[in-house]
């Protein structure tokens, strides 16, 4: 969950996507099973919506995005290396269509995208961006989705690694997280304790520390619960999870502060798509409905 100081999250991305899918296609597992597989889910225009839309983003018929896409299933790159998909993805696409715009999307460095909405590079940030009280003080941001975090280790834990007492154990982290202040905030616990400190290996993309874990130079990692799901289930059954999905909180489209305006449609839109059902039909195909929300807020509280 991306936190923020920046950020979010965690994620699988594309380097380790690509090598456990190719794995699960060695053993026959259809392409068509794959999660966010089939045709796109789309959303129609709603005039009075995109009447809405300040002069100043609606001008070029696009919204540009930043993301950073190694987080599967959330935002990561297509075979091609370049086309970004997942749920995050599919779900602002709906959204930009209910505003009678196009997503356009540009890859970035997680910890760069919040500092790119407000310096205009970025009309949004799409990102997996867990909502909370730091970042709202330099975004508005739009609730959208909710998830926890959650650990994943090597299939049958050989480390023995406790989730609730990790002292000396090393653990992968993606850089600007939710999940690096949250076992930052651990390992200090255990020195407070007289117990060797967690050996935090921090790393620019998700992917990266899901292949830590798979190779064994990590013992173990956190991220958002729909991330390490995913990767877990496209580890072909190198991964398993461990505990349970804790802390949960909403995900956020984030806006400039100043554009109010904005923030106020893009909440309607949500709304928009949650009623007419391209939602939910965008949360299903990538088997991540159990994180849907009834209701879109502006700067929710957290």
């Amino acid at each position: 969950m991306h936190n923020l100081n920046v950020g979010r999250r965690a994620a699988f991305g594309v380097a380790g996507a690509a090598v456990l899918l190719l794995s699960l296609a060695a053993c026959g597992e259809k392409e068509s099973d794959q999660p966010g597989a089939g045709p796109s889910v789309t959303a129609s225009a709603d005039s009075n919506l995109a009447a809405k839309v300040p002069d100043a983003i609606k001008a070029d018929g696009v919204i540009k995005v930043g993301t950073d896409s190694t987080y599967a299933p959330a935002e990561f790159l297509d075979a091609d290396g370049k086309t970004v998909i997942g749920f995050d993805v599919e779900l602002f696409n709906a959204v930009a269509q209910k505003l009678g715009l196009k997503a356009q999307y540009e890859s970035a460095p997680f910890d760069a995208i919040l500092p790119g909405v407000d310096s205009g590079k970025y009309e949004v940030g799409v990102s997996s961006f867990t909502v909370n009280a730091e970042r709202l003080k330099s975004v508005n941001m739009v609730s959208y989705f909710s998830a926890g975090t959650q650990w994943a280790t090597k299939k049958g834990n050989p480390a023995g690694v406790d989730v609730e007492n990790a002292c000396g154990k090393k653990i992968a982290v993606q850089v600007g997280t939710v999940q690096l202040d949250d076992i930052t905030a651990r390992s200090k616990k255990c020195t407070d304790a007289g117990k060797p400190a967690i050996k935090i290996d921090q790393y620019q993309a998700q992917s990266d520390a899901t292949a830590a874990v798979v190779s064994g130079k990590d013992d173990a990692m956190l991220a958002d619960s729909p991330v390490g799901a995913y990767a877990v289930k496209q580890s072909n059954d190198a991964l398993q999870l461990l505990g349970d999905i804790y802390e949960s909180a909403p995900y956020g489209y984030a806006v400039k502060k100043d554009q109010q305006a904005f923030a106020d449609v893009l909440k309607e839109a949500v709304q928009a798509v949650i009623a007419d059902g391209s939602y939910k039909a965008a949360l299903q195909k990538w088997g991540v409905d159990g994180g849907a929300v009834t209701t879109a807020e502006v700067n929710p509280s957290v």
